[in-house]
């Protein structure tokens, strides 16, 4: 059992709790994750780290309700226990060696962005932080980002909140400028970083993504998280969760992900349900 330490409210639909979980903490990096499970009896679901503190031993993950499990996990508060909390899994990011670099995160990927903008930072690295959300409402991490960042840019659809636009209209903006990145690292919904990748291609300019497919065990065996990068078949869990963008189909990995979305919000609405019961 692993004890939640603090939550936090970051808007309506993502919260953020520290989990005491001090051998998880003691090898975690950028670009890693954890697989949980809220409860004995739930599933299991990856999280990417969000940030850590081996001193205080704690683990941060950051996470959207969009199902049974989120909605669960959002229900526990300080003092609760997480049933189960593994990792930390996958491969951290590359960072040694980087100069000049554009994070670019959209909505809740910036829970994944921002650990990695902060390694890069703590590095000596330059960073620009591209952040897009829909609207104001929606922001999130925006004085963590700025702390790390040498250029903070934010991007809203609405133009409530910073630019009104795109990411990509952020970054192309920024390299037509004369920018020059030795790599860009997008973190966010599928469609964001395919046409990041499209964009940083026509540039030349290699471009690294984070990947959340569906997962199950997190080591490889159920091959749940399959992706084609370059061709090949790969495993998110093992051989990323982070790619080469401009090998990545992204539109099969479109695909398989909707696979499960009216599952998901049957077991979402069955879940609200049963705790709306309860608390009658």
């Amino acid at each position: 059992m692993f004890k939640i330490v603090d939550k936090k409210v970051l808007n309506p639909t993502v919260t953020r709790i520290d989990v005491y979980a001090p051998f998880v903490a003691k090898k975690a990096e950028a670009g890693q994750f954890v697989i949980l499970r809220a409860t004995e009896d739930g599933e299991r679901i990856p999280l990417t780290v969000a940030d850590y503190d081996r001193e205080k031993g704690t683990v941060a993950v950051i996470f959207q309700i969009v199902g049974a499990t989120t909605y669960t996990l959002n229900q526990l508060n300080v003092g609760d226990y997480i049933a189960d909390f593994v990792g930390p899994l996958g491969n951290a990011t590359h960072t040694e060696g980087l100069k000049k670099v554009a994070v670019v995160g959209g909505g809740v990927g910036c829970a994944i962005a921002y650990p990695v903008a902060k390694k890069l930072h703590e590095q000596g690295c330059e960073v620009h932080s591209i952040v897009g959300f829909r609207c104001k409402d929606l922001v999130i991490l925006e004085d963590e980002f700025k702390a790390v960042s040498d250029k903070y840019v934010l991007m809203s659809d609405d133009g409530t909140a910073g630019t009104k636009g795109l990411v990509t209209d952020a970054l192309k903006q920024l390299i037509e400028s004369g920018e020059n990145y030795d790599e860009v690292i997008a973190i966010g919904p599928v469609i964001m970083m395919k046409f990041i990748c499209k964009l940083t291609k026509e540039y030349g300019v290699k471009t690294i993504v984070s990947m959340n497919p569906v997962m199950i065990d997190g080591t490889g065996m159920c091959g749940g998280c399959r992706l084609t990068v370059g061709g090949k078949t790969k495993f998110a869990c093992v051989d990323g969760p982070e790619f080469d963008g401009h090998e990545v189909d992204f539109d099969e990995a479109m695909k398989r992900g909707a696979s499960y979305k009216e599952w998901e919000r049957h077991k979402y609405e069955e879940t609200c349900n049963l705790f709306k019961k309860e608390v009658k």
